[in-house]
Parts: structure tokens; sequence; C-alpha cells
């Protein structure tokens, strides 16, 4: 018996009907305005990605609050001031019968130094050493603030719906402030929102019940969440398959699995092992555990390379969808290529210069990536084999002695 081919066929969700089970996971563009709004370049972006094929699109991290940037040229969402920029982009992202949900979220301590005035968290504990150095201190949220956050997720939600995107994604993964919640290495408080797992995850369970609220239950809303990560008393697996089995049951209508934070960035693949490689996706075996315990639906990310590994996930029920990344700074069209069988294997090498202290310390594969980005975005193809050492010096050129700084995963 012939194996069906699952990659371009439709999925429905509960009000949806995504077309095929490419989703474009969230990548950080840097392509907003100073003024944190929607380029030209990146409404190009996403209207060529749109074209490419995909069924679903999710955008880089939509911040909630204008006080609260990730990093530079973040978008910002927190009012409908400036809601027809939105709308463009929305209108871009949708074409070709594809889904662009806005993925929002809040950075807690995760700030870069110079960025905003002030970090903050779930509770004042501090980065490693090695890592702290690039992040201000961060001081503990009041129960006031926290509050206040909850709304400012759904407020975002909502203007998201109002101008076109078709879902939202709840950025719960990657060590962001709900992350941050749900870790019990960086959550040490002592009142209804820290301690117990219970506790921990009510910070994450109040935004999707305040975006639900806004949004209504027809509107799409998912969780990116980590599987575990990674580090010693953080957010474990177990953890995890609670937090997402409790979700489920709250009605979310997609859960994207990733892992690791800035302290262990096990999402980027750099830690993985050669076995965990060779099966192609990352965090498949959490997505397995969790398919057996409820029916959520699940797109995994991290890992896929090859046609034939994405639709044996698919035919083994291991995953509802294929979550991919970087790929699609090299290959926008990578949707279209794989339906034509004009594409089977992607080959993604490691961008190094081959000077050890830059390659350690440069951030060089997220600029590499970025500078792709940006090239879509004018309109230009991506160069696959533009020299990692020219990609460094253009981005000094630019960005001066910030390229040494760490940037979004």
């Amino acid at each position: 018996m012939n194996k069906p081919f699952l990659l371009f066929q439709p999925y429905p969700l509960k009000n949806i009907i995504i077309k095929n089970r490419i989703f474009k996971s969230a990548m950080s563009e840097a392509l907003a305005t100073e003024d944190n709004l929607p380029s030209d370049k990146l409404i190009r972006l996403y209207r060529t990605w749109a074209r490419g094929g995909a069924g679903v699109l999710v955008t880089g991290n939509v911040m909630v609050d204008r006080k609260a940037l990730g990093e530079r040229r973040n978008v910002v969402l927190e009012n409908d001031r400036h809601l027809t920029l939105f709308k463009k982009w929305a209108e871009a992202g949708t074409e070709n019968g594809t889904h662009l949900w806005m993925q929002i979220n809040h950075p807690g301590k995760q700030v870069f130094k110079g960025v905003v005035d002030e970090a903050v968290a779930p509770s004042a504990v501090p980065f490693e050493p090695s890592l702290q150095k690039f992040f201000p201190k961060c001081r503990a949220l009041t129960g006031e603030e926290i509050t206040a956050i909850i709304k400012k997720f759904a407020e975002t939600a909502r203007l998201a719906q109002n101008a076109g995107f078709s879902g939202v994604q709840i950025h719960a993964a990657h060590g962001y402030l709900v992350s941050q919640f749900l870790s019990n290495k960086h959550n040490r408080r002592t009142d209804e929102w820290g301690g117990s797992i219970k506790n921990r995850f009510r910070f994450l369970q109040e935004i999707y019940k305040a975006v639900r609220a806004e949004t209504g239950e027809g509107f799409p809303v998912s969780v990116k969440i980590n599987s575990a990560d990674f580090i010693k008393s953080g957010f474990s697996e177990h953890e995890s398959l609670y937090v997402i089995k409790e979700l489920a049951d709250m009605g979310t209508d997609l859960i994207e699995i990733s892992g690791g934070t800035y302290e262990k960035p096990e999402m980027t693949g750099r830690n993985i092992k050669p076995s965990t490689a060779k099966r192609e996706a990352y965090f498949i075996e959490h997505a397995e555990r969790l398919k057996k315990e409820t029916d959520v639906p699940i797109a995994v990310t991290g890992g896929f390379r090859t046609k034939e590994g994405m639709e044996e996930a698919l035919f083994r029920g291991k995953t509802d969808f294929i979550g991919i990344a970087r790929p699609m700074a090299v290959y926008p069209a990578l949707p279209q290529l794989l339906k034509e069988n004009k594409l089977q294997k992607l080959t993604l090498t490691q961008k190094k210069t081959g000077i050890s202290l830059l390659d350690d310390h440069a951030m060089l594969e997220l600029t590499w990536y970025s500078q792709q980005l940006a090239r879509i975005g004018k309109g230009k193809r991506p160069k696959p084999a533009f020299s990692p050492l020219l990609s460094l010096f253009l981005t000094v050129l630019k960005n001066g002695s910030e390229v040494f700084q760490k940037r979004r995963v």
C-alpha cells in the first residue's frame, strides 16, 4: 500500500481549513520602522511568502507594549492609531489563501541593554553572569502590573483581528516573559502566580482566556511553547505536557512545539545530537508523547530538511504541521518548490567566517539570515552563497559594535 502524500492536503482546525501542512514559524525580521510600525519591506516580505504557497505564516514577535521591546525594530501593536498599516500587512500576508497569524509577545527581562528603560520579570532573578552582561538588571512585577500585561495581550489580539490577521499566536517559549513565568528557575514568586506548575501556568492561562474573550471562539488562537527549557530547575518536559493538556482543554486551536532559551538555545540546532538531527525534527519525540495524550493540533518546528522527512512525520502521526523557519529565508517559495518536486532536500550550512572569536560572539547566523529577509523585503532574491565574512562586514558597517550583542533567535 502506497503512503498518502499529506504535505499538501488541507487540514481542518475548529473553525477554518488550512490549505496545506506547511507552517512558516516566526523569525525575527527586524524590519519595523523607527516608530516600530510595519514597514514597506516587512509587508513585501510577507506578500512574497504568501505567494510562495505556505498554509500558515506566523509573524515575528509583535510586542504588546512599546515600553517592552525585545530588540530594536520590533513591531508594536498597542492601539489603533496606525491600524491602516497593519491592515496592509494583513492583506499582503493573506494572499493566495494563506493564513497569517500574529505572534504576540512581551520580552520580560530578556531585553537588551539600551533598548528599554527597565527590565521586568516574575521575580528579580538574574541570568547566568556570562549572559546577564547583555541585559539590564530586572525587577519583579507587581500583581497590578501582571494584570495590566494580561490586558495588553488581549488588546493586541483584538487589534490584530480588526486589522485582518486570521489568527494570533501567544509566544510562551524561548525565555520571554510567559516562558519566565512557567520556569521554576526564573519564577520564585510565593503568591498565586508562582510555586506549583498550576500557579506558574496561571499567567499564560489568564492571557489565553483574555485573548479568547476579546476575539471570540471563531478566531484561531495558537500557543508556542517549549518542550523543555533544557536547563537545571527550568521548565521540564513533564510540566510542558501538563500545560499543553490544560491549554487543549481550554480550546487552544494549535500548539507549536519548540524548545530552549537564550541560556540553552536548543531551537537553533547547535546542541542537537547527531541521532536527533538524523530524525530531522528536533522536538518530535515530545510531540509524539503529546499526541498520545491529547488531540490538539500540533506543529513541530526545527530541523526538517527533506520532503521525505516531512511526509514521514505527517504519515506517522507525529505532527499535524511542518514548522519551517530559516529555510524560508533562503527559499521564500519553498512550499511551491516542494509541491512541484523542484526541491527535495534543503541544505543549510552553518555560517562561519573561520575566525573563532567572531563566530562565537557576533551571532553571525542571525545577522546573515536577517540580511536575507531584508533582501526579500526589498524585492530582491536571497543569496544562499552570500559570504559570511562579507555579511559580518556589512553588519558592522551598518550597526557598529552592536553586532557583538546577542539577538533574538
